[in-house]
């Protein structure tokens, strides 16, 4: 899988999310549990607007001196022990990966949940190399068996499956129990011990590398990523290149913010740091740890006006809060970096010609840019991007060109704008059943609008009208 796993136009795409009513109301659900949640929890750090500014400045600071603290990174990694490359694309990343599987004559891998493997592709690419994947998050796991169905969310990627599909998909793999939740993660347990114990290499993503240590962390809530990095003899690790922090009181700082922010709790259940592959008095780890880093469009984005963006902790905070995102649900989008988030870096990586509609896909309420945990003026960018693809690039149709612009001249002349009232008000009466236009009326032009809402009647009396009127009795010009 790549960043856009979806080439169905993005309109069709939309009207599939919106016509499954179970996606709708699981995105609803998960919304208002992560944000009831993060309510309460915000409310008990009355520090968390300087919390806020503190990792903005923190981000910013690495961004600004990124190649002095990956140089440093990479440095003090090798010195504890690991091999360390860099990567310009998913191609060269995917390349090293089945280099490094090759030189360990790797049969099979488990998988803690990463959003960079899933950026690069590597599952598909290690599968056709004759590499047996598995995915032991629970959730990607059941995504896997779901026959690699793409992920909803970043941070609760099977949202859009409930308990009764899971029953059926475990039954794929032999199970024969209930859909009561504890019973199918029993069996989850027991269905991924074996892998871990057999595994040939661990692949996992990475939260943070702090620069002063050469150390990797992650952020889980399963322990899945403490068996992916503590049983295989092999451990591939895959960072983006931004994925950087100075020192572990940054990381402090960073932490303060990222659970609380994602899924409204204080703590999360494994936070894993590992330095260099297992030393000589050490009993678990690995005897070869490797880290890739991986650029992939990153260092266009760091140079250009758009760079903000990786300030991004992937917390999920924007997904959660978004209106768009649950009324199209995560697929909508057709990017494994969905919501707010994802509509902003989309087109950054993939190119504003592969991925432009998606920075319309949001109402710029702003409310992502409120709840954004390192304060990336999210619906700002948007915004601009807009601009970008419809002044700078004209990537929108000439039709919808045309339409913007009779539209901006007749509301930019009152001439012309009064003149299109006066026309408007009786045609649209002829269109109409009582006062309004039934969204069952197939109008050109209008069709998108009518075909899904009803559109009130332009009332006769205009306002400019009593508004003259009214000032003249009162004596007025």
């Amino acid at each position: 899988m790549a960043i856009i796993y979806d080439s169905k136009p993005f309109k069709e795409r939309v009207e599939n999310a919106l016509a499954d009513d179970f996606k709708h109301q699981a995105i609803e659900t998960a919304q208002d549990m992560f944000q009831g949640k993060r309510v309460n929890i915000v409310a008990g750090v009355p520090a968390w607007e300087e919390f806020r500014s503190q990792a903005a400045k923190i981000r910013d600071h690495v961004l600004d001196n990124l190649d002095y603290y990956l140089d440093q990174f990479a440095t003090n990694a090798e010195k504890a022990g690991a091999k360390v490359y860099f990567a310009k694309d998913d191609k060269e990343a995917v390349d090293q990966a089945i280099e490094i599987f090759r030189s360990v004559n790797a049969k099979s891998c488990v998988k803690s949940k990463s959003m960079m493997t899933e950026e690069i592709g590597l599952n598909h690419a290690l599968i056709d190399d004759g590499v047996t994947v598995y995915e032991t998050d629970l959730a990607e796991m059941i995504l896997q068996l779901n026959d690699w169905n793409p992920p909803s969310h970043i941070v609760v990627p099977a949202l859009h499956r409930d308990r009764f599909i899971i029953k059926d998909l475990f039954g794929d793999a032999g199970y024969e129990g209930s859909e009561d939740p504890m019973e199918l993660t029993h069996f989850a347990r027991r269905y991924m011990r074996d892998k871990f114990l057999a595994a040939d290499v661990g692949v996992t993503g990475c939260n943070y590398g702090i620069a002063e240590t050469g150390t990797t962390t992650l952020v889980t809530n399963e322990g899945n990523g403490r068996m992916v990095t503590a049983i295989p003899k092999t451990q591939v690790i895959f960072m983006g290149m931004e994925r950087i922090l100075p020192n572990f009181e940054c990381l402090d700082a960073i932490m303060q913010l990222f659970v609380r922010a994602s899924v409204g709790a204080k703590i999360t259940s494994y936070f894993s740091l590992s330095t260099g592959p297992k030393k000589a008095n050490e009993v678990d780890g690995p005897e070869e740890q490797h880290i890739i880093i991986i650029d992939n469009g990153r260092t266009n984005i760091l140079k250009g006006e758009f760079r903000q963006m990786l300030r991004c902790i992937r917390c999920g905070a924007c997904l959660n809060i978004c209106p768009v995102y649950r009324h199209i649900t995560g697929h909508g989008y057709g990017s494994i970096y969905p919501g707010p988030m994802g509509a902003v870096l989309t087109p950054l990586m993939v190119g504003f010609e592969n991925a432009k509609y998606l920075p319309f896909a949001s109402t710029l309420c702003g409310a992502c840019t409120d709840h954004c945990p390192v304060k990336i003026p999210l619906h700002e960018m948007l915004l601009r991007q807009r601009q970008i693809i419809v002044e700078d690039l004209k990537l929108m149709s000439p039709i919808e060109g045309g339409i913007f612009r009779t539209a901006g001249m007749g509301l930019s002349s009152s001439l012309l704008y009064d003149a299109g009232t006066k026309v408007a008000a009786p045609v649209m009466k002829v269109l109409s059943s009582g006062d309004k236009i039934k969204n069952d009326r197939d109008i050109p032009v209008l069709r998108d609008w009518t075909s899904s809402r009803d559109m009130e009647l332009m009332k006769s009396r205009k306002f400019r009208d009593w508004f003259k009127k009214h000032q003249k009795e009162k004596g007025g010009r």
